[in-house]
């Protein structure tokens, strides 16, 4: 009996083959996907892969299966397995952190990138903490809302502007030519030109910043990879919110 692509499962040609491995992945780990989940998987890795989104993706975190054990998987490869310490709430939505203790180490070290980008999809509205990143010895973060303001920093390069709202998906890149520019919903809120761009010989973390200031926003979708180019920004952005209205978690 062959099984429908939509499955996920690899019968009779069916099937991207990342995507596959992922699931292998969450199943290894102890982890479990709907199959609503595999189908909106294997939508975003195919999108992905036609839209020229995939290949600067060192890792992705989809946020599904609702365990530390599946959330915890990059989807781009067998690479960068993370961490996550306690103080999460794991939902079919995504991740929440509890806003004084809680990340996770996605165990990517950006030291040596030539260019650079962070994404966060996020859910909730508030003016907590600081999304992803590592502080030391200079900041490279993504901090969606702070007192109604979003914060994207690479190096000596800040991109300051109102936002009022913090849910959505947020993504802060810096190119080759050391352009920096920050993104919400693949609408550009800012760019500048940093002086700087040698990135910390330290661990990237996800709903926190390396090594403190931690933020209680639900976390839908997290990436980290070389830098993205407008299109490609916005054709991830498409790529994505598919993904979450597949999932009903959309905002």
């Amino acid at each position: 009996m062959f099984l429908p692509s939509f499955m996920g499962f690899d019968k009779a040609g069916f099937g991207d083959p990342d995507a596959l491995a992922f699931f292998a992945r969450v199943t290894a780990a102890g982890g479990s996907l709907t199959n609503t989940e595999k189908a909106a998987v294997t939508t975003l890795v195919t999108t992905m892969k036609a839209d020229g989104t995939w290949t600067p993706m060192k890792a992705i975190y989809p946020m599904v299966g609702a365990s530390a054990a599946a959330c915890a998987q990059n989807l781009k490869s067998s690479s960068f397995t993370a961490t996550f310490t306690s103080g999460w709430t794991f939902a079919s939505t995504g991740v929440t952190g509890n806003g004084t203790s809680a990340y996770m180490d996605s165990t990517v070290n950006a030291n040596g990138f030539s260019s650079l980008h962070y994404s966060y999809y996020s859910r909730t509205t508030n003016t907590s903490g600081r999304d992803m990143g590592t502080e030391s010895p200079l900041p490279y973060d993504l901090i969606i809302s702070l007192g109604g303001t979003l914060y994207q920093r690479f190096s000596s390069s800040s991109i300051i502007v109102a936002n009022a709202n913090s849910n959505g998906f947020y993504v802060g890149t810096q190119d080759a030519t050391n352009l920096h520019r920050a993104f919400r919903n693949a609408v550009q809120l800012g760019t500048t030109q940093p002086n700087i761009a040698t990135y910390n010989n330290a661990s990237i973390y996800i709903g926190a910043v390396n090594p403190g200031y931690y933020s209680a926003r639900q976390c839908a979708l997290a990436s980290i990879g070389d830098g993205l180019t407008d299109a490609q920004a916005s054709n991830f952005y498409t790529a994505v919110q598919t993904f979450q209205t597949t999932l009903s978690r959309q905002v």
